[in-house]
């Protein structure tokens, strides 16, 4: 995907592409071109496979988020402020504040959002076969709803996260109102770029998907991560509960 100037092609709309509009003003796909193009300024993304979250696969990358005033009074080639950076500019591209804070106890309630993920149709090279991260994705959702409507000690909201099903601008929002979020591996999650400071993480891993990508992420947000590696792609939803049981409990609940 190319960015341009040119509002002239006519592209089937997805939320990347309301995200990229406004970030950029407006896009081009390289394939409605007609004919060679000189860019008077370009930016390369590097190939999936080189990126820093592919490194992590193999190596420890010792990099920890830090607020761009902190870097600037106290250098450290150990700390990036970037992607809290990039979270900040995606918030004030949908007309969200940035530098924003959470109360500590919310009166409305801490926000337990649930990140769903549609089973989708994978890559040829996968045989285009239906592949699923978490299998029992709706008994997980129906077991944390019914542990957060038997909470005693503080009021807590399940927010469902069908973000295929939602504009971009809502899910920043059900991001940014978010105590904890939690979800399988997969895409729904790169929204922790946006999540406000102390906001947790609790990240359900099938076995086919251990990646560190969603665990770098918030490593340089500087947001508190949690995992559960499943065996397969069957999460136990006892060890689901117990888990966010410890999380709440850390947060005053």
């Amino acid at each position: 995907m190319l960015i341009s100037n040119s509002e002239s092609d006519t592209v089937f709309e997805t939320s990347l592409e309301e995200t990229w509009k406004e970030l950029v003003s407006s896009l081009r796909y390289a394939k409605n071109f007609s004919g060679p193009v000189c860019f008077r300024h370009a930016i390369l993304s590097p190939l999936g496979y080189e990126t820093p979250l592919f490194k992590g696969l193999s190596e420890d990358i010792n990099c920890h988020g830090a607020s761009a005033p902190d870097l600037w009074q106290h250098p450290d080639d150990q700390k990036t402020a970037r992607i809290l950076e990039f979270g900040e500019m995606i918030k004030a591209s949908f007309g969200f504040p940035v530098h924003g804070h959470r109360t500590e106890k919310p009166s409305s309630g801490h926000n337990v959002l649930f990140v769903r993920r549609e089973d989708y149709l994978a890559h040829p090279r996968h045989h285009g076969k239906v592949e699923s991260r978490l299998s029992n994705e709706q008994e997980v959702f129906d077991a944390l709803k019914n542990c957060v409507s038997n909470h005693k000690e503080c009021k807590i909201n399940l927010v469902n996260g069908l973000f295929a099903h939602m504009s971009m601008k809502e899910q920043v929002r059900a991001i940014q109102d978010a105590s904890v979020i939690i979800g399988a591996h997969g895409a729904g999650l790169t929204h922790v770029v946006s999540a406000m400071p102390k906001t947790v993480i609790l990240e359900i891993i099938s076995s086919e998907y251990k990646r560190p990508h969603f665990e770098l992420i918030a490593q340089w947000k500087g947001l508190e991560y949690h995992a559960i590696n499943l065996e397969g792609s069957f999460a136990s939803t006892p060890v689901v509960i117990d888990r966010l049981n410890g999380i709440m409990k850390s947060l005053g609940c």
